[in-house]
């Protein structure tokens, strides 16, 4: 079984989007978990820097970046999972700029997180 993870966090889509952001069930469950403690306007935020950063793709690549959330593949340590990108992203968003609104605001003024 495959989940649209987007489905219940964006409500615009694009066929691309779609294709793209499609993970097992199982993964799906992991990402709901994740992301169960974050507060609407936090997923908001997530949500608006996946779409500038990947398109909501798990498997964009750009140099040393990977993923939904272009993140170093160092920080992925190799996993490069949808439910480890998840977490990892909501990690890096946390310790670098205190939460996802404040992640956002930071690239809305530099193009860039």
């Amino acid at each position: 079984m495959v989940t649209d993870v987007t489905s219940s966090l964006v409500p615009e889509q694009t066929t691309t989007a779609q294709a793209s952001t499609r993970v097992s069930a199982s993964q799906a469950k992991k990402i709901a978990k994740i992301n169960a403690g974050l507060s609407k306007k936090q997923k908001a935020a997530k949500n608006w820097i996946a779409k500038r950063e990947s398109s909501f793709n798990y498997s964009a690549r750009n140099g040393r970046c990977y993923g939904r959330y272009q993140l170093l593949k160092s920080y992925l340590h190799g996993d490069y999972s949808p439910a480890n990108q998840e977490k990892t992203a909501n990690n890096y968003a946390n310790n670098r700029y205190g939460s996802w609104t404040k992640a956002k605001r930071f690239w809305q003024s530099h193009h860039w997180y």
